[in-house]
């Protein structure tokens, strides 16, 4: 759509641009391609029809008993789409904008506007009984919404014809029950008021109308025009209520009545802050204006659920009167939107866990009945064994599969803003919280799954709050009074020994207890090394499409090497090993002159002797990147698969912090 162009560009360049198009294409010479095809399109129809790009109004207009006749052949469309019309242009009185209504040959019927407005457009022949089809008028969004049986916006000079330069049109075709065009509902203004809503609210009513003319001799007994405002609030999927200046609700649809757990007559005449609680409502008694996506607690029947709410004023009604229409939704429902939207979903099934070992079988297996229950489940496992992979299978054989999937890594977030990240904050929380609150890892995965990998790192403090949401099924955000019901499936994981760091102090008993109610040990790589060759068969394949490689395979030496090697980063090792190996490889297979140096002078190429613990290979491995890296942590950590925190106590273990 154009208005997409314009949120990117001024409008004082826009338009001049625009503007020298049109009058390069009227003079024979080539455009930018700034114009959209569509307009491009519709010009040259234009100069095939022999319309003059200087006219100054349209040329076919209806004599007065075809006006009549006309009006005689859509009364339908005409009773049915005045009190739309009416109703929509309350919300536009005073702007300059008219509200017009076409018949199906582009034939004007009824116009709606201020009298001075509905005068000047007069002058170029916009009046009953003219003729804005694209064989008559040339390029306007009537006749493009008509041929091409879409909504469609057309701006200043994007018209052809010069008498409609100064406008902006919207227009939207109107559909009988069985899809055929029946007429045009369409917006006029002055093009400097362009706006991308003007479209949408033209859209809106023409489903209005569409809805009416389905149903209208259900509802002849009814007021045609709050016949309308139903149509047109029914027709989303979001909570809407219209509220007068005291704050009393008028009108109500059924979303918001579903949501506020109530029916029509009890909440109709009630105050909206019987139902919507939040201290910016309380603040802003009167002024309603300029809610954009600000979070409310909904209060039915005892019960608070959270929502999102914006507003609109509403002004330029009968006697003075104003008003605000209320657009709110829970928010569970829009962020499984989101989750879809911003990908906090389990991508991997255990279909993409690869394996033959019957050890390794044995965890998977053990892995698909724990997903069957709804208990918490405990993932043990050396970094790099795949406990994120493991993760996201069981989420997708869960009940919680079609609920979210938020993973959060307990190790690579401060200390400081940990609590934040899992628990969220409220509007006014602390220096720089975001205005009106931000929800946590665990709203975000209501319904769903929340995985916490490296739990073990989890500080004190925030274990005995995670302890007392477990227990609760419930969070309280920091800053905030209210607690919040959460239904979350707990999947945690850890390399460390959690019952050695019990005994130490670091990780309370009693979670540890609450988290291990199914324990998952994940093998190491070198416990089913027997697995190795089906693992680089599947991950050189994947990386042949994505490095745009044709790597057919390991030679049997590499495979030697990988047979003796201890591989204490795990499958996550073999994984950036040929990656590394294929991005500097130039044949069909991968040969050990592409390994990495802890390979190729290793004893182990040629005489596999076994580490004498893996303690050594993990100190070997981590001294060898301190040289590679030249000490950069953030890479040696992203290379190990670990939180830095995690490498710096391992630095400390071994004495490597002076390397």
């Amino acid at each position: 759509m154009i208005n997409d162009e314009v949120s990117k560009l001024e409008k004082q360049s826009f338009y001049p641009r625009i503007q020298d198009s049109w009058k390069n294409f009227v003079e024979g010479q080539s455009i930018t391609s700034e114009v959209r095809q569509i307009i491009v399109d519709s010009w040259h129809n234009s100069v095939k029809k022999g319309i003059s790009p200087f006219q100054k109004k349209v040329n076919r207009v209806q004599s007065e008993k075809e006006i009549i006749y006309n009006e005689s052949l859509n009364r339908d469309l005409i009773d049915v789409s005045l009190p739309v019309m009416e109703n929509l242009y309350k919300f536009v009185a005073g702007s300059g904008f008219t509200v017009t209504l076409i018949d199906n040959k582009g034939i004007i019927l009824k116009i709606i506007g201020d009298q001075e407005v509905v005068r000047s457009i007069s002058k170029g022949n916009f009046i009953i009984g003219a003729d804005w089809s694209e064989e008559s008028a040339g390029t306007n969004a009537i006749g493009l919404a008509l041929k091409l049986n879409q909504p469609v916006q057309v701006i200043s000079y994007e018209h052809f014809c010069i008498c409609s330069h100064n406008s902006t049109c919207s227009a939207a075709p109107i559909h009988d029950t069985e899809g055929n065009i029946m007429g045009i509902l369409d917006m006029t203004g002055d093009f400097e008021k362009a706006h991308s809503h003007t479209l949408g609210m033209v859209v809106a009513s023409v489903h209005g109308i569409e809805k009416q003319l389905e149903t209208k001799y259900a509802w002849e007994k009814y007021n045609l025009a709050n016949s309308y405002l139903n149509a047109i609030v029914e027709s989303v999927s979001e909570g809407m209520m219209a509220v007068n200046e005291a704050g009393i609700i008028t009108h109500i649809n059924s979303c918001a009545i579903k949501m506020l757990e109530g029916s029509k007559d009890e909440i109709i005449g009630r105050n909206f802050r019987d139902h919507l609680k939040s201290s910016f409502l309380i603040e802003n008694k009167k002024d309603l204006s300029g809610l954009t996506d600000r979070e409310v607690d909904i209060i039915s029947n005892g019960k608070v659920k959270k929502a999102i709410i914006s507003s609109r004023k509403i002004e330029g009604l009968p006697s003075g009167m104003k008003g605000a229409v209320l657009v709110f939704n829970e928010i569970n429902r829009t962020r499984k939107l989101v989750q879809r939207m911003s990908g906090l979903e389990a991508k991997l099934t255990f279909k993409d866990i690869l394996g033959r070992n019957e050890m390794f079988l044995k965890t998977v297996r053990l892995a698909e009945n724990a997903a069957r229950s709804h208990s918490n489940i405990l993932l043990l496992g050396e970094s790099g064994t795949g406990k994120d992979v493991f993760a996201q299978a069981i989420h997708n054989a869960s009940h919680n599969s079609n609920g979210p999937f938020v993973a959060i890594n307990c190790g690579a977030i401060p200390r400081e803003l940990i609590s934040s990240e899992l628990f969220g904050y409220v509007d006014g929380a602390f220096t720089g919280a975001k205005r009106g609150g931000n929800p946590g890892k665990f709203e975000m995965a209501e319904g769903g799954t929340i995985f916490l990998d490296e739990i073990g790192e989890m500080p004190l403090e925030l274990q005995t709050i995670l302890l007392r949401v477990i227990e609760n099924k419930s969070i309280m955000r920091i800053g905030g009074q209210d607690s919040i019901p959460v239904n979350v499936r707990i999947i945690a994981a850890t390399n460390r020994d959690l019952i050695k760091e019990v005994d130490r102090g670091n990780f309370r008993r009693d979670l540890y207890y609450r988290l291990n109610v199914i324990s998952i040990k994940l093998l190491p790589l070198r416990e089913h090394k027997d697995d190795i060759p089906l693992l680089c068969e599947h991950f050189i394949k994947k990386m042949n499409h994505q490095l745009e490689k044709d790597v057919n395979g390991i030679e049997d030496e590499v495979q030697q090497c990988f047979n003796a090697y201890e591989w204490p980063g795990n499958i996550r090792e073999l994984y950036n090993i040929l990656e590394r190996s294929m991005n500097i490889a130039q044949s069909s297979k991968l040969s050990v002159n592409f390994l990495p140096s802890e390979f190729t002078t290793s004893q182990n190429v040629k005489n596999p002797v076994p580490h004498n613990s893996f303690e050594e290979l993990e100190k070997e491995l981590i001294s060898n990147l301190m040289t590679e890296h030249s000490g950069n942590i953030t890479r040696i950590a992203n290379k190990l698969g670990v939180a830095r925190t995690t490498l710096y106590r391992k630095l400390d273990k071994y004495d490597l912090n002076q390397q």
